[in-house]
């Protein structure tokens, strides 16, 4: 997890592009690839409004599509989402494409907790 200073590299690129800002956010998730019916576990380490990073070994390659599920607490989010980049032993970002209204109030909801979480550290 990148934490001040400069970006790990595949971040670079993709710094300018985001839409929305992304908070450290630890959940357990899921990716679907739903073509071939393969599924791998994973941890999501940061989240934003349009996508989140996700901690795991073997990433799917860029630009496959899936569905994300996370976990966390109680509340459960789903959305279909586009690997945007992958990096071997490490993770992917995710880009999210088609997200529910309920899955939509989660995400608000966890974003909302995690900003207040991110000012109370800087503060």
């Amino acid at each position: 997890m990148w934490c001040g200073g400069s970006p790990p590299e595949a971040d670079i690129e993709y710094q300018e592009k985001r839409r929305s800002p992304r908070y450290s956010f630890i959940a357990s998730a899921e990716l679907i690839e739903e073509k071939a019916d393969v599924r791998i576990a994973s941890r999501v380490s940061e989240l934003s409004l349009h996508g989140c990073y996700l901690d795991m070994m073997n990433p799917f390659p860029t630009g496959t599509m899936v569905l994300v599920k996370i976990a966390a607490g109680d509340a459960f989010f789903e959305a279909k989402a586009e690997i945007i980049y992958s990096q071997l032993n490490m993770g992917a970002g995710v880009k999210f494409l088609q997200v529910e209204a309920v899955s939509q109030a989660v995400l608000e909801r966890w974003l909302d907790g995690a900003e207040k979480d991110n000012q109370r550290q800087s503060g």
